[in-house]
């Protein structure tokens, strides 16, 4: 029972050794090489070593650091399945890891090379090492059966032999078995028979005449030898049974059939047909024919023997990968008595056909890729196999077209899948990518594997905005802390290459670090006052906002955020003149009594240092001493006489005139003025005006000398005035007017000047703000205009220059046009001077502007009425434009 337990285990370890067994070939004088393979380290180890054994010093042969193999993640990978070997991360050393069974790894074979694949990462190599496994002497010969029956004639011819059963040893090489052995018998020799492979087979010769009447049994003994050290054996009992005379044994045609078969012939299929012969008659010469004593229980599953005729059928499937050679004993028995046997030998080798898809096994699981990995990078290794042989066994690989991967060919079907183009983990975060593994067979067969690579992410874009600037209109007196405005950027990365994180770069507001003014949520990009504006003081600023990402290194992006303090109505009118008034006493007046009605008095003057409606002024009586005798008017603050002054009237007047602008809420303000009604005040002037002297011929000479002059020069202007106008009429078939043409307002352009024009409307109100930058100049300039055609009107503002020098805004000028009453109105200026900033309160330079706007109807009366006066730092010119449809003062 021993021996057949040996020999099941044989054959287990037999169909392992096919599975494989294409693997352990000397193949090593032929594979490539490329640039992930380095060298190739072999080991030799004789098998059943115990667990744990020490084969060689792994990361020291591969010229690796101990830091390394912990690091680089340096394991080993088996192309026989099982993992025979493991590495020591303390050590870097390769140790066993399981028992090892040369015999069951490599059957037969003479050399037993086991195959390795080292992996190391980071980057992502491959290397080649093989451990030779060496035979030890562990195993004994065996029988297949421990007891063979002979029965032959007593009258059987010496020299006849008889083939007996070969034992089986799994060792190889000098532990292989050796020799046959026979216990002593005059009758019986042995002799061993050569055949093909190198393989023995013992031969039992009849080398003496029996006589059944003498020994009718003779128990022989076959003992089979190794050549191991010391010498392991087997043995199987011989009995001869010495039969009456039966003349003639069965003879076959042939003592070896050889027949060739595909492995996929159908079950049924007659393979071959023996024959033997028998000399003798009648019962003597019918043969039957059988399987041997021997014959295994896998070959008795598989092959079927007609006893009669002798065909030997398929009943079983055959396995080219699991045994591509069968040898089948036959033997054919006469009926006589004694019965005779005959023996022959059958070969049937089968023939591989491509009946097996190929396989794609990962010998290292696919890394995470940086998108910004280059060419040629090592992401997985894989390898191909098929079971087939030949060029049923040839396998290549194929991947989709358009694929940013490809495969690199190594050694013995081992491939690297490697990146071939530009990744980009926006585009695509992850790839499952379809390998083909088609043979070379007919027809040829194919499997394909799905391999997911994902892709990781790299700091390669920066955040951007919503849009690159953004207005934000702010009133001024806010709360300190209220929220300004919100920005936000986004990052196409991922993790923290895509968290975004916002600052305020340091810029100067009016010399003062914009930090000042605001603060910025750095998480969400809301951005913060720090304290109230005031729009007298400060009317727009800019913040520069970075968005910065939190990957390494790090990206940003900026944005220009404009903030616009809009005006509010807190501040009251101020009054300017009179002086008196200004300064908060009261304004004396004097006036004669002799005035009549429409006599101007006096005329109160105030600014708003406000804006827009909210800087718009009107006067006001508020109280008077007879409110019956004076009047103010709403928009220039005259105040003049309702009616003339009689006796009755007091002569001390004293009225009190309140001045509001037009904002919401109203400010407002009050000069108080008292008037003192005197006597003969005009007694002077008409006594002036009464002293006529005679002239003397002297002046009279020259007094017409004064008229031939000015005559002269009446003439000279009106042919100039007339030449002019002919010229202007002309150009006006494609200009409005005659003095402000497109090449008037452009010749006025500097780029030095650095002016814009801000058109703003609030509500009803229309007006345009004109700022502008240094000048060289602060020459004086005047120009007119006018227009020949009735349906346009127009006015001009000329004003002198000074050498005042202001850092603020250049112009500020309100104007009022009511759209029912005007349309298509056009704006041109001219400025040959103008320093960088002007004060309301205080004009430096020489500004012309002009508008020119189309009546839609006959409007309402405009006038036009300016009155100077001399301010402590500069000529003063004050413009009114009186509307009295809209009750606006612009």
């Amino acid at each position: 029972m021993h021996s057949l337990n040996m020999f099941g285990s044989l054959l287990m370890f037999r169909k392992g050794y096919r599975d494989w067994r294409w693997q352990a070939l000397w193949w090593h004088n032929f594979f490539l090489l490329w640039n992930t393979i380095d060298g190739q380290t072999r080991y030799s180890i004789p098998e059943e070593l115990k667990q744990g054994s020490v084969v060689g010093n792994l990361a020291k042969d591969l010229g690796l650091g101990l830091s390394d193999v912990f690091d680089r993640k340096l394991r080993v990978a088996s192309e026989a399945g099982k993992q025979y070997f493991s590495v020591d991360a303390g050590k870097g050393e390769l140790v066993v890891n399981d028992r090892i069974d040369r015999e069951a790894l490599c059957g037969q074979s003479a050399s037993c090379v086991l195959p390795l694949q080292v992996v190391v990462e980071d980057p992502l190599q491959l290397h080649r090492i093989e451990v030779e496994i060496r035979d030890i002497n562990d195993n004994y010969p065996i029988f297949l059966t421990e007891e063979r029956s002979l029965k032959i004639a007593e009258s059987t011819a010496t020299g006849i032999r008889f083939p007996l059963e070969t034992a089986q040893d799994l060792d190889v090489g000098s532990y292989s078995l050796k020799s046959y052995t026979l216990s002593k018998d005059e009758c019986f020799s042995l002799r061993i028979k050569e055949l093909s492979g190198n393989r023995k087979v013992p031969e039992l010769v009849l080398e003496k005449s029996l006589d059944r009447e003498k020994q009718s049994v003779h128990q022989l003994l076959l003992t089979a030898l190794d050549g191991g050290s010391p010498v392991k054996s087997g043995t199987t009992s011989i009995i001869v049974t010495v039969l009456d005379n039966n003349d003639n044994v069965p003879v076959f045609k042939k003592p070896l059939y050889n027949v060739t078969v595909q492995e996929n012939s159908a079950p049924g299929s007659v393979l071959v047909k023996v024959e033997a012969t028998d000399a003798d008659e009648g019962v003597n010469g019918e043969i039957e024919y059988v399987f041997a004593e021997h014959t295994s229980q896998s070959l008795l599953s598989m092959f079927r023997l007609n006893s009669e005729t002798g065909e030997i059928s398929l009943v079983g499937p055959l396995d080219y990968e699991s045994n591509a050679i069968h040898e089948i004993d036959i033997t054919a028995k006469d009926k006589g008595v004694p019965e005779m046997e005959g023996h022959c030998r059958v070969q049937i080798v089968v023939t591989d056909i491509n009946d097996n898809a190929p396989g794609i096994v990962l010998t290292s699981k696919p890394n995470p890729v940086r998108e910004d990995a280059p060419r040629g990078t090592v992401v997985a290794l894989i390898r191909a196999r098929d079971l087939d042989s030949g060029d049923n066994g040839k396998v290549t690989l194929k991947l989709p077209k358009g694929s940013p991967f490809s495969l690199k060919p190594s050694f013995s079907n081992n491939y690297a899948l490697v990146t071939s183009n530009v990744l980009d983990r926006e585009s695509f975060s992850e790839y499952h990518i379809e390998i083909t593994a088609t043979d070379s067979g007919s027809p040829p067969l194919s499997s394909k594997k799905t391999i997911p690579v994902t892709i990781t992410d790299v700091n390669d874009n920066p955040p951007v905005f919503t849009q690159p600037s953004y207005n934000v209109y702010l009133k001024e007196n806010g709360v300190p802390g209220s929220i300004l405005f919100s920005v936000s950027a986004s990052d196409l990365d991922f993790g923290d290459n895509a968290k975004v994180s916002y600052s305020i770069l340091d810029s100067k507001v009016q010399d003062v670090s914009v930090s000042s003014y605001v603060y910025i949520n750095s998480e969400n990009g809301s951005i913060y006052s720090m304290h109230s504006f005031d729009y007298e003081k400060l009317k727009v600023f800019q913040i520069q906002v970075q968005a910065k990402d939190q990957g390494s290194p790090s990206l940003s992006s900026n944005a220009t955020v404009h903030v616009f303090i809009l005006d509010q109505n807190d501040n009251a009118p101020a009054v300017i003149y009179p002086s008196s008034a200004a300064l908060g006493s009261v304004s004396h007046q004097r006036m004669p009594r002799s005035a009549k009605a429409g006599h101007l008095v006096t005329k109160v003057t105030a600014v708003d240092a406000d804006s827009g409606h909210n800087a718009w002024i009107s006067y006001k009586l508020a109280e008077a001493t007879d409110a019956s005798l004076f009047t103010v008017n709403l928009y220039t603050g005259e105040v003049r006489t309702k009616r003339a002054v009689s006796e009755q009237d007091d002569s001390s007047q004293r009225l009190l005139i309140e001045i509001r602008d037009d904002g919401e809420p109203v400010q407002s303000s009050t000069v108080t003025v008292s008037i003192l009604l005197e006597d003969g005040l005009h007694e002077p002037i008409l006594d002036l005006r009464q002293k006529v002297s005679e002239p003397s011929k002297k002046n009279g000479r020259i007094t017409l000398y004064l008229i031939l002059s000015l005559a002269s020069v009446s003439v000279l202007s009106l042919l100039t005035f007339l030449v002019l106008a002919v010229k202007c009429i002309r150009n006006s078939r494609s200009s409005g007017s005659c003095c402000m043409r497109r090449s008037d307002c452009d010749d006025y352009k500097n780029p030095n000047r650095n002016l814009q024009i801000q058109l703003n409307t609030d509500g009803p109100i229309k007006y345009v703000e004109v700022l502008g930058g240094d000048m060289l100049s602060q020459s004086q300039s005047f120009r007119s205009c006018m227009s020949p055609m009735s349906e346009y009107s127009d006015f001009t503002l000329i004003k002198p220059s000074s050498t005042t020098d202001f850092k603020e805004i250049l112009i500020y000028v309100l104007m009022y046009f009511t759209f029912t009453s005007y349309r298509n109105c056009k704006v041109c200026f001219h400025t040959p001077a103008v320093p960088y900033q002007w004060k309301m309160a205080l004009m430096s330079s020489t500004v012309m502007l002009s508008v020119n706007c189309t009546k839609r109807s006959t409007p309402s009366p405009m006038q036009l009425q300016h009155q100077n006066h001399n301010a402590q730092n500069g000529r003063r010119v004050g413009m009114w434009f009186l509307y009295s449809e809209s009750k606006v003062i612009a």
